[in-house]
């Protein structure tokens, strides 16, 4: 079986620009669930809104793949998920080894979304002696001292990192040097790397800072508004907005179908 080390795919010789990579897997994500579901052929409307995407930059993403879909058909879906698994190099196996198995790591190794995706967990490793040895998601613990020599036993070239922030760099420096080339990293701490090695990295706390952010203008905003609401009933400016009422007496201000306006100067 091919293992990460020894294939890359075409993406970057090809030249897909990195903003349709990053949303190639949303794609592959939809199109899984809708081929589960027996769903032959599926629209770039349709495809788009599953992804959260529009629909232009959909087609134009799919262009860079060669696929244009057929004209009051829309694209297959069987086909396209072939296609961009294959373009994300997910047709074959990459062992993966996670380094650090607190609850974070100790939760990833319980994912069960990496073999389904082409992944697999080939070793879990951490510093603490006592955790030797202990079965987490039914694969043993090993200890960091054998880092080395099972990256080279297991041809992995991608690694996931989720030590606290002080270890990060250290063991990152350690798997580089083991010859892992791309790493997925956890740890709140910005790792520094060579050229020629890809790094990704998942921050919680900062996605939540930044949710915080978008609640606190939301909040700010109705404020404002309030006041504004306020501040015009005070000075007399506000409209007086009243319910439509049929058939009032005398019909004076009544409208075409001898309704009260709804909304009359203050």
């Amino acid at each position: 079986m091919a293992t990460g080390r020894t294939h890359r795919t075409a993406t970057r010789s090809r030249g897909i620009p990195e903003a349709t990579v990053a949303r190639l897997p949303l794609y592959l994500r939809a199109l899984t669930g809708l081929s589960e579901r027996s769903v032959p052929t599926v629209s770039s409307e349709e495809l788009a809104a599953a992804a959260g995407v529009n629909s232009a930059k959909l087609r134009k993403d799919f262009s860079y793949l060669g696929s244009y879909g057929t004209r009051g058909v829309g694209y297959d879906v069987e086909y396209l998920v072939y296609q961009i698994s294959r373009e994300l190099g997910l047709t074959q196996d990459w062992p993966v080894v996670i380094v650090g198995i607190g609850n974070l790591g100790a939760a990833l190794a319980n994912y069960g979304g990496f073999a389904s995706r082409g992944f697999r967990v080939a070793a879990l490793i951490d510093a603490d002696p006592d955790m030797a040895g202990k079965p987490v998601a039914g694969i043993p613990v090993q200890h960091s001292d054998d880092l080395e020599r099972i990256i080279a036993d297991n041809g992995v070239s991608i690694g996931v990192i989720a030590t606290p922030a002080g270890a990060a760099q250290p063991v990152c420096e350690r798997l580089v040097a083991a010859g892992v080339t791309s790493i997925l990293n956890f740890a709140p701490t910005v790792l520094t790397v060579p050229d020629g090695v890809d790094v990704r990295k998942v921050d919680l706390s900062i996605e939540l800072q930044i949710l915080a952010f978008h609640e606190q203008r939301k909040a700010g905003e109705v404020a404002d508004a309030a006041a504004a609401a306020a501040e015009a009933l005070a000075d007399g400016t506000a409209p007086v907005v009243a319910a439509t009422v049929r058939g009032g007496s005398g019909g004076r201000g009544k409208g075409p179908d001898g309704d009260v306006p709804a909304v009359m100067p203050a």
